[in-house]
């Protein structure tokens, strides 16, 4: 025997939303300048990698070791990628956010 399938009536299904406001909750302030926080010392310790990769590859280039300038370079575009990424970030998350409350 087969039991017809019927929608649910709307008053019964229910949707649901979601506003983010960083003024909702206490301490949404400090959260903030927290994020900011650890945003800054993410673009200080990039910048010190960027600084050590340069110097790591300048020596390996002057005493001709392959290995040593290879690490150079490779520490040197990972502290930019870094850099790249603290400062997309906020656009990256927003972006997949819309893209998320796009979806119907």
């Amino acid at each position: 025997m087969m039991i017809p399938l019927t929608p649910l009536p709307p008053s019964i299904a229910l949707d649901v939303s979601v506003t983010p406001d960083m003024n909702a909750l206490p301490g949404g302030a400090a959260l903030q300048s927290i994020a900011n926080g650890v945003a800054a010392w993410a673009l200080v310790i990039a910048l010190l990698g960027l600084l050590v990769g340069a110097a790591i590859w300048a020596l390996g280039a002057h005493s001709n070791n392959y290995q040593q300038t290879y690490t150079g370079k490779r520490t040197l575009i990972a502290s930019a990628l870094a850099a790249v990424l603290v400062g997309a970030a906020p656009a990256l998350i927003n972006f997949f956010f819309h893209l998320g409350q796009s979806v119907h």
